[in-house]
């Protein structure tokens, strides 16, 4: 069976990465952490992590997700990509943050392992214990990303960045990528009175400019739901993403203060699966 780790590259050489007594190593000596919480840092030569998530972001993710208001998402995107892996399968979530969705898919596909990858240091502490079978890493997206050429069945892409050129190298011929993006009603109940940014119009554009030539989609899916939030859930909505960096806490707990409780919200996905073209 495959092994968590066994797509990893080294990101000085290109050569394979093995685990050993608490760290990832390769032939020509490099060698790489594993820290107690699972997960190794591969990014080297001072990489700049300034958009990575902060432990207070991470934090309101972990409460907003364990609350289960996401949880039709990944149940539908578990079943979109459980046919996909076969038994010994790898899948890639590509920006994994705390593991999430990754979890969810390894529980649909028992003989497939996982692979996080992420920035935020905060969130691959929950990513590399969110399943036996998933290892984490803290690399950057934006650059070549250190996986083997074709070791990847699957690869997850929730509300991430992408990197086409390198999604279409690292998967197989058969392989599929999904990818998971917020439509223009996602939370929009909250958007006026809690500040919360918009979904940018020019999204679907730069998908589409991203993944031309590389892939071509097959089909997609939708995944809208109304939840009930308390005004803890409200205050976690906007704490765990972008918005966060734009609003202090003081004045988003006053915001949430003045909303009526439980607020119904609606959630609202496009969930897509491509394939190589």
């Amino acid at each position: 069976m495959a092994e968590p780790f066994d797509a990893l590259l080294c990101p000085l050489c290109g050569d394979g990465l093995r685990p050993s007594a608490g760290s990832l190593g390769c032939p020509r000596g490099h060698a790489f952490d594993i820290a107690r919480q699972g997960y190794a840092s591969l990014l080297v030569g001072g990489a700049s992590t300034a958009s990575a998530d902060t432990a207070a972001m991470v934090r309101a993710r972990a409460a907003f997700l364990g609350a289960g208001h996401y949880a039709g998402l990944a149940g539908a995107l578990a079943r979109l990509a459980a046919p996909l892996c076969p038994p010994g399968s790898t899948v890639l979530d590509a920006g994994a943050g705390t593991g999430y969705y990754l979890s969810a898919v390894l529980d649909t596909a028992p003989g497939a392992v996982g692979l996080a990858l992420d920035t935020s240091k905060h969130a691959l502490r929950r990513a590399g214990r969110a399943h036996p079978r998933a290892g984490a890493a803290r690399w950057d997206l934006r650059r070549p990303l250190p996986v083997r050429t074709g070791s990847v069945d699957v690869l997850l892409n929730v509300f991430a960045p992408r990197n086409g050129g390198e999604f279409r190298r690292v998967l197989r011929p058969g392989g599929a990528l999904l990818v998971v993006t917020p439509t223009e009603r996602h939370l929009a109940e909250l958007r006026p009175s809690m500040g919360l940014l918009s979904v940018d119009a020019a999204k679907d554009d730069r998908l589409r400019r991203t993944l031309d030539g590389r892939f071509r989609l097959e089909r997609t899916a939708s995944c809208d739901r109304t939840v009930a939030l308390t005004t803890e859930d409200a205050e976690n909505a906007v704490s765990m993403g972008p918005s966060a960096y734009h609003l202090d806490e003081a004045e988003v707990r006053r915001r949430a203060a003045r909303l009526p409780a439980p607020l119904r919200v609606t959630t609202s996905f496009r969930l897509a699966v491509y394939r190589p073209a």
